[in-house]
């Protein structure tokens, strides 16, 4: 496949990563065990220059690679927000894994190889680069959930997520392959002139799309395609948690938009009824189900499917409208989750993971600063006004009602409701019950830590009360203003 210059400068940041990468293997095997804060600032280093390089970029909306790759508002918009979230996972994580000997240069190599699927997924012009990007990022993903060999429960995860995600990774594929049969075509743009009757073969088309849906919904995490979710949660180290839950979560929505309307925007009656149901019942399960839970780490998974149920009202609306609703409450879910990861990975220590909900006992008593962090993340993951997630929630409400379809937003509201127990019940147990320690919280040395979790909190109620400068950036991203 032939290539300009102007292909390779819209693909800078993406070859910028890969030869980091490169460079962190071999500054990997150089030093020492105890050196491994190298890696670790050279992984940090990597991503901020990759983040440098996309923030600079002024350059017009193009394809390159004969049109395999696509540069565009959208993409620059995601690809900061992923690099902005996993640099601050890199800075969360670190005194996390040196405490439990798992600071080991495959995770910041997973990390960054993941990164770059991401980045890949969210510029994907064709089904080809779709698969190659999603593939990059879930076979990354399985070896960093079972980054501690030595855990049975992050060993059976891994083995859970590998079986379903190849699972799901197939039923995509044979999706693709159907829409590429019926439309004779790998590139988006011109799948996306196909209707139903294109080629004679419109039951292909349809039968192709069913099988992408289950792809898109495995990959947020929705119900029925949830089954791997709690689990891997669960049982992965926190460090690892708190990256499949926050970035790859941006990489889906972009998944979903490329496919959905880049490529499949002409069959639009069809796919948002199918959302529409997967909404519903991610709404309703992930919300009972979570109200049962005891550890935290599985009640914020079923929390993340109903959030995911959320996130697919937006796309509902079929419109630039909907699209930038959306995509705003994907980075707001990224930007909460993070924070109540980061507070798990704050109160942990040796032989003390902090993963349940009777853990933060009485933490008003022991740290109020750090119990008022967790309230606005309970309260935002609520949508509790004014913090930045009763907006987010609200935009996508409104896209829901505008698509048509009032009864699922009076469903997204009951659930709404019924989900403020759990979250709630966190609160309650920070503020009103007797702490099992009467000594104050002992913090962990990494001063960054602890001031990027402050400031990623405190940036919830910043957020909701000036969120107009993203809203209006997620609008512009998708024409819609």
């Amino acid at each position: 496949m032939p290539f300009s210059i102007q292909d390779l400068q819209l693909i800078l940041p993406e070859a910028f990563l890969l030869f980091a990468i490169c460079a962190v293997i071999v500054v990997d095997l150089l030093v020492k065990p105890t050196q491994r804060d190298v890696t670790h600032w050279v992984s940090f280093g990597a991503v901020a220059a990759t983040l440098l390089l996309v923030v600079i970029d002024r350059g017009a909306d193009a394809v390159g690679f004969s049109g395999m790759f696509v540069h565009d508002a959208v993409a620059r918009l995601l690809k900061i927000f992923m690099l902005l979230i996993v640099a601050a996972i890199l800075a969360y994580a670190r005194t996390y894994l040196k405490d439990r000997r798992l600071h080991v240069g495959e995770f910041y190599e997973l990390v960054l190889f993941a990164t770059l699927g991401m980045m890949l997924l969210v510029s994907a012009g064709s089904l080809v680069m779709i698969y190659v990007g999603l593939e990059l990022l879930t076979l990354s993903s399985y070896a960093l959930v079972a980054l501690n060999r030595d855990s049975s429960l992050s060993t059976e995860a891994a083995m859970k997520y590998f079986v379903l995600g190849a699972l799901a990774s197939g039923l995509l594929l044979y999706g693709l392959s159907m829409i590429y049969g019926a439309t004779g075509s790998l590139d988006l743009a011109r799948i996306h002139l196909a209707d139903t009757g294109v080629g004679g073969h419109p039951s292909l088309l349809l039968f192709g799309l069913v099988f992408v849906v289950v792809g898109i919904a495995f990959k947020f995490g929705a119900v029925p395609f949830h089954m791997w979710l709690p689990d891997v949660y669960e049982g992965s180290p926190t460090a690892v948690t708190i990256f499949v839950s926050t970035a790859p979560k941006l990489a889906a929505f972009g998944m979903a938009y490329r496919l959905l309307d880049s490529g499949l925007g002409a069959l639009a009656p069809h796919w948002s009824l199918m959302l529409a149901i997967l909404a519903a019942l991610s709404l309703v399960i992930g919300n009972v189900v979570a109200i049962a839970q005891t550890n935290i780490k599985r009640m914020l998974a079923y929390s993340t499917i109903s959030h995911m149920g959320f996130l697919l009202l937006g796309l509902l609306d079929a419109t630039p409208s909907g699209y930038a609703a959306a995509m705003f409450y994907a980075i707001c879910y990224a930007l909460m989750t993070a924070v109540a990861f980061g507070m798990i990975l704050l109160l942990s220590r040796v032989g003390f993971e902090a993963d349940d909900i009777d853990d933060f006992k009485g933490l008003h008593q022991r740290s109020p600063w750090y119990a008022f962090v967790m309230l606005l993340t309970m309260f935002s993951l609520a949508g509790v006004p004014p913090l930045w997630g009763f907006f987010a929630k609200l935009l996508v409400l409104k896209a829901t009602i505008d698509a048509g379809f009032l009864w699922l937003a009076l469903v997204a509201i009951v659930c709404a409701v019924a989900g403020c127990f759990y979250y709630l019940r966190v609160v309650k147990v920070m503020y009103f019950d007797a702490p099992t320690e009467k000594k104050a919280l002992e913090l962990p040395a990494d001063v960054p830590l602890r001031w990027l979790l402050s400031i990623n909190g405190v940036a919830l109620l910043f957020m909701g009360l000036f969120f107009g400068p993203l809203l209006t950036w997620c609008y512009r991203a998708m024409g819609a203003g």
